[in-house]
């Protein structure tokens, strides 16, 4: 897929969470040059994640405070914040060229389109980086207009469950909206729907926008 819009002249970026990298063999050293391959590698990308958040927000603490952020960053959690950034960065590049990504179809790839909100409280805690500039990509994921999936599976019976479960999990993921439908015609006479939003709504300005249907963030005292 990749190759064939980059055969077509779009600018293509092509991805993958694979640590043994087999797409940059498949695609070889003779790549076209508006085809660009790169690898996200959990543990570097957890590595210079822990070493950001110390040079930022550790710079200045006590040497106790400090160890406490140390023993924090040491966390399962943060590995998964720290592949969210990296997914977070590929993705951004959508306003630009195609990005495809090639990854499991089990963990990060639920985690991203299921789990932005929880991301982005963790990012607010942790680093002096703008939310929005990471979970605005990522909610991107959850745009059918913008994102679109591909099932690859080997004819197997492992994998074809595993590429099932993903798609099961998938259809639960996009299934809330037609909740909404029998509230508004059988349960309830008035109803109102608040948007997903990058940022939260925090402040009276910010939550007025919100009952006015706004649905990007809001700059107090723009």
């Amino acid at each position: 897929m990749a190759v064939d819009l980059a055969r077509r002249g779009e600018e293509v970026l092509l991805t993958t969470t694979d640590p043994a990298a087999h797409i940059s063999d498949a695609v070889g050293n003779d790549a076209l040059p508006n085809l660009e391959v790169s690898a996200i590698d959990p543990e570097e990308a957890t590595r210079r994640y822990r070493d950001s958040v110390l040079k930022t927000k550790g710079k200045d603490l006590d040497p106790e405070v400090r160890e406490l952020l140390e023993e924090d960053l040491r966390s399962p959690c943060t590995k998964e914040v720290a592949v969210f950034r990296a997914f977070a960065r590929e993705i951004s590049t959508a306003r630009r060229q195609f990005v495809v990504m090639d990854t499991a179809p089990t963990g990060h790839t639920l985690l991203l389109l299921d789990t932005t909100g929880s991301y982005h409280r963790e990012v607010m805690r942790t680093s002096e980086v703008e939310a929005g500039r990471i979970t605005k990509p990522l909610m991107r994921l959850q745009d059918p207009d913008h994102t679109k999936m591909l099932l690859v599976t080997l004819p197997e019976t492992t994998p074809i469950l595993e590429a099932k479960q993903m798609q099961d999990d998938l259809e639960r993921v996009h299934a809330e909206g037609p909740q909404v439908e029998p509230v508004q015609e059988e349960y309830a006479e008035r109803t109102a729907l608040a948007p997903w939003m990058p940022e939260e709504p925090v402040g009276p300005e910010c939550l007025q926008a919100l009952a006015r249907g706004a649905t990007e963030p809001i700059q107090v005292g723009a």
